[in-house]
């Protein structure tokens, strides 16, 4: 990928970062789904992987904190949406335990970055 300087403000926090690269953690796993799931969980976790770094980059253009703040509260559901997928993955036998104890750790750090960050910008 070509090197760039970030010029948009999102592109420099930690948490959006993180948020990015959890969403290609969750792409490539799911490409070991069935295919009987691409409509189903397959998407469904992608959408809710991807949609954590959209609403971080969508709220941080907002003219005021609480505004700021909701968006970060929809990257917490979409959060919590993609712990759920992962909980069905591995009951399903889509992904293996260790492959969930990394992910669910990532994503544990993830919403606790989520939440410190926006109690610093109440």
């Amino acid at each position: 990928m070509e090197e760039y300087q970030a010029q948009f403000k999102f592109e420099n926090l930690k948490i959006w970062q993180k948020a990015m690269d959890f969403g290609e953690m969750i792409f490539d796993e799911s490409r070991n789904f069935p295919k009987e799931e691409t409509y189903n969980l397959t998407s469904q976790s992608r959408r809710a992987a991807d949609s954590i770094a959209l609403n971080i980059a969508e709220g941080s253009i907002s003219q005021s904190n609480p505004e700021f703040i909701k968006f970060i509260n929809y990257s917490v559901r979409s959060l919590a949406e993609v712990v759920t997928c992962l909980h069905k993955a591995k009951c399903r036998s889509y992904i293996s335990s260790e492959v969930f104890k990394q992910l669910y750790q990532e994503a544990f750090h993830l919403m606790n970055m989520l939440q410190s960050f926006k109690s610093k910008i109440k």
